[in-house]
């Protein structure tokens, strides 16, 4: 393979206080997976070498997060300029494009990333190019200021700005695409004599125009560009996502009987012609085969659905779920690191947990794998065409044997050969006419509780 011309760094050191939260702000989740991890997917299909994430001390989490993209330490937050020069060491020796984005801006497309590169790229050769966008209200973002020729001669940030320059539309949204070996050693020249006291990455447009260079713009929707900074950010902009995957869901061949109830990771994949009823959760880590039927009111996360498999309502599928082909989990059934295999059934009110379900088998209401002894947990196994009836308990370990039948109630304990009949509860026992007796007892009882005492 050809080595990468790009490589990137992930601007994330930012500790984001109006979020008013003990986590940096770029690990707070969007259809579950983290905003900085947005960003590293929009790369991918870059294969930018290196990757790197600016980060500030403590942000362990943030490295976890981004693995297996490098990280660089930002000891004091002095500004944009100033967190790329933390990646500088990193950057040595690097010959092509490097892209500059951000961790908290997460919808930012590969095709967009890929437009800035093309232009970068061009024939007359910019040594920068910034991502434009034209938001409703500009506010406090920086404008870009174009010359007659359409290029771009400064970028100037909206608390510097005069009048006429806060009058311009078009915004900058930060990222950039730059000729590393002509522009990174500007990184030395940058001032810090703003209205912030900070070093902004900004300042590189008018140190490259002033090499003889030129710098360029892409413009992409402002949408795409949104930044989160408070908790109304966060909500807003999973709003906008969930739409997104919402549309992208159904145009891939999706049912979704009420859009506006289900809820996807950002990683959920679909097959074609599966109906999704109203007010459904997808955590991360599911696949759903074709033609599934998912009814209301389910959470479901690190599972997988094989095709025709029913689910719900009212069911959860919890992470090692793994459900065969044509199976049924119904109402009030928890599954947890189970399998059950093609057409095994739990319909009602039930749990199974760290258990194999063999082909055809099916599990009766109330029924419940007792995997967890207070100190470890243990693995059930129930064979092909198993029967277990209502309100058994099966105490793991323990393995039942293929067309086997559990009775209803039972407490199974020990191995079940193949085609056994179970019976594992206690004797019945009728006493004739007690019943009569002790509703004669209680009534007496009641009277004489009721009496007023004499005195």
């Amino acid at each position: 393979m050809k080595p990468s011309r790009t490589a990137a760094v992930i601007l994330a050191a930012g500790k984001g206080t109006r979020m008013k939260s003990r986590w940096p702000k770029v690990m707070h989740r969007l259809a579950g997976r983290p905003m900085i991890g947005h960003v590293v997917e929009s790369l991918r299909p870059l294969r930018c070498d290196p990757v790197i994430a600016v980060i500030a001390p403590g942000m362990e989490d943030v490295a976890k997060a981004v693995a297996p993209a490098a990280v660089a330490y930002q000891r004091k937050q002095l500004g944009t300029g100033h967190a790329v020069t933390a990646a500088a060491s990193r950057l040595r020796g690097i010959k092509g494009d490097l892209l500059v984005l951000y961790g908290d801006t997460p919808f930012i497309s590969t095709a967009t990333l890929q437009a800035m590169l093309r232009r970068r790229r061009a024939g007359d050769d910019p040594a920068i190019v910034v991502l434009g966008m034209r938001p409703t209200d500009p506010g406090e973002y920086g404008r870009l200021v174009l010359g007659r020729d359409g290029g771009l001669e400064a970028i100037v940030e909206a608390r510097d700005a005069t009048s006429d320059e806060r009058a311009i539309g078009l915004c900058n949204s930060g990222v950039m695409a730059l000729d590393a070996p002509r522009v990174l050693p500007l990184l030395k020249a940058l001032r810090n004599d703003n209205a912030k006291g900070e070093y902004y990455l900004t300042d590189l447009v008018g140190l490259a125009r002033a090499q003889g260079w030129r710098a360029a713009i892409v413009e992409a929707p402002a949408e795409e560009l949104v930044g989160v900074n408070s908790r109304a950010d966060l909500a807003a902009a999973e709003a906008l996502l969930q739409a997104r995957l919402r549309r992208r869901a159904m145009a891939q061949g999706a049912t979704l009987i009420d859009p506006a109830s289900v809820f996807f990771s950002a990683d959920t994949r679909l097959g074609r012609d599966v109906v999704i009823g109203p007010n459904v959760v997808f955590g991360p880590g599911v696949a759903v085969g074709d033609n599934v039927e998912i009814r209301a009111f389910c959470h479901i996360e690190g599972a997988r659905i094989g095709a025709g498999a029913v689910v719900g309502p009212f069911a959860r599928l919890r992470p090692g779920a793994v459900l065969g082909t044509g199976a049924h989990v119904g109402n009030f059934v928890e599954v947890k690191n189970a399998r059950l295999a093609a057409g095994a059934k739990a319909n009602h009110l039930t749990y199974l947990g760290d258990a194999e379900i063999g082909a055809a088998a099916n599990i009766g209401a109330g029924t419940i794998t007792a995997n967890y002894d207070g100190f470890r947990k243990s693995r059930t196994r129930i064979g092909a065409g198993v029967s277990v009836g209502s309100n058994s308990v099966l105490v793991a370990p323990v393995t039942v044997g293929k067309g086997a039948i559990i009775g209803a109630g039972s407490v199974v304990t020990e191995t079940v050969p193949a085609d056994a009949l179970v019976l594992a509860r206690g004797r019945q026992t009728n006493l004739k006419g007690r019943a009569r007796k002790f509703r004669a007892e209680r009534t007496r009882g009641l009277k004489s509780k009721s009496k007023p005492k004499r005195g």
